[in-house]
């Protein structure tokens, strides 16, 4: 399939739908006062205060907001079509938004918070649903299993979307399968930027199998298929992988393993390479708390993960996991503790200790801590603030908080 053939198809089957309206004669046209109830807005708009500080760098301060402005028609007869528009704006506009390019602000130096100014369709897309299946086509969002291979970087002021069309079905009691084709992923860095810093273009297939029918079990199999025409080369791969979860007493169990074998369109020098992820998770009264292992071997990279969630919120090693730089090998071992504090506020931490695919954890450590509040009406408060320190000559000690303000309806 040729480049932007899925979104410009999309994007004439949503204008249709909008401008179309329903044929059938039982929904009334313009005789009731719901005639257009079928169409509803969705509003979701963050503002928000980054501070980030890189040694080696100017220290950035970012004031953004951010708006998602959509309409969602149907359901009729199975069918719906969304389209939604994304805009940024920088209010306070000392900070680098992106890794050279045109993206606005680009201020030389500075430490990049990657939340640049932008006007463009987030997602545009037209559904069916029946006989247990869900087709959906068009430019949107997909999230599966935790992101840690395919997500949304839904931390971001613009997210990231994909021109595609995926089937999800439900036939078979208990298991959920679901697969997807995509011939572009629009980055999170707006539409001002160019080539791949803007869209990543090539053939993408995602399949993911999830079953539930043995007790007390949740288990995963997935393949993800990556061949790039745009985008880094050395992140082109085929990567096979399998998740089980199971409690034992009062203990969650998360173990994941995965394969990465290289493709034909893999850079020369890329190996294959493995991914191991571990967790245990418990409660003790209104305290959650947990221990997980997550391991990279070198040459694994995942190019449209939510790196956001892995490593720590300092994103030190947002580069190596995506494929812009060489990724030598991670291991990060940590623990968490989530609470809730007096008014309904959500408290959660994390501390990494980080090194080579060695586990040495010489890389550095991490402290992550974030407090969200729910106000109710569609408002969430947050604050969040990161440090990660390191004696390591390939990367850089780097602190940086965020206090933000989100509405949704």
């Amino acid at each position: 399939m040729k480049p932007y053939s899925i979104s410009y198809t999309l994007l004439a089957l949503s204008a249709g739908a909008a401008f179309a309206g329903p044929a059938d004669p039982v929904i009334p046209i313009q005789t009731s006062p719901d005639a257009f109830s079928w169409v509803t807005p969705t509003v979701d708009i963050s503002a928000r205060y980054e501070f980030r500080d890189v040694d080696g760098q100017d220290v950035s301060h970012a004031l953004t907001t951010r708006e998602r402005l959509g309409l969602k028609f149907g359901e009729f007869h199975g069918f719906s079509a969304f389209v939604e528009g994304e805009f940024t704006q920088a209010i306070v506009d000392d900070f680098d938004g992106g890794p050279g390019n045109d993206v606005s602000p680009n201020v030389a130096n500075n430490a990049v918070i990657a939340d640049p100014e932008t006007n463009e369709v987030n997602r545009a897309w037209i559904q069916y649903k029946g006989f247990d299946t869900t087709l959906k086509v068009g430019r949107q969002r997909i999230k599966l299993d935790g992101d840690q291979f395919i997500g949304n970087v839904g931390w971001r002021q613009n997210e990231q979307t994909f021109d595609a069309v995926r089937i999800t079905n439900k036939s078979i009691e208990d298991l959920t399968l679901d697969y997807t084709y995509s011939d572009r992923a629009q980055r999170i860095f707006g539409s001002d930027a160019r080539g791949g810093l803007q869209e990543w273009e090539g053939d993408f297939h995602f399949f993911n199998a999830n079953y539930k029918g043995i007790d007390n079990w949740d288990l995963t199999a997935y393949a993800y298929l990556v061949d790039m025409d745009l985008g880094p080369a050395r992140a082109n791969g085929d990567t096979y992988g399998v998740i089980a979860k199971t409690k034992v007493g009062d203990v969650s169990l998360y173990a994941e393993f995965a394969q990465q074998l290289t493709n034909s369109g893999t850079q020369d020098g890329v190996d294959d390479a493995g991914y191991l992820h571990l967790k245990a998770t418990t409660k003790f009264g209104s305290h959650t708390v947990g221990v997980g292992y997550e391991y990279l071997d070198k040459d694994l990279y995942t190019p449209f993960s939510t790196v956001h969630a892995y490593n720590g919120f300092a994103d030190v090693f947002i580069g190596q996991r995506l494929g812009l730089a060489g990724n030598n090998g991670i291991a990060d071992a940590y623990i968490f503790h989530n609470t809730k504090l007096p008014g309904g506020i959500v408290w959660k931490n994390w501390f990494h200790m980080i090194g080579d695919n060695d586990s040495s954890f010489d890389f550095g450590y991490e402290f992550d801590s974030v407090l969200v509040k729910k106000f109710g009406n569609g408002f969430t408060g947050l604050a969040k603030f990161y440090h990660f320190e390191s004696d390591s000559p390939l990367y850089q000690t780097t602190t940086g908080f965020t206090v933000g303000l989100g509405y949704k309806f």
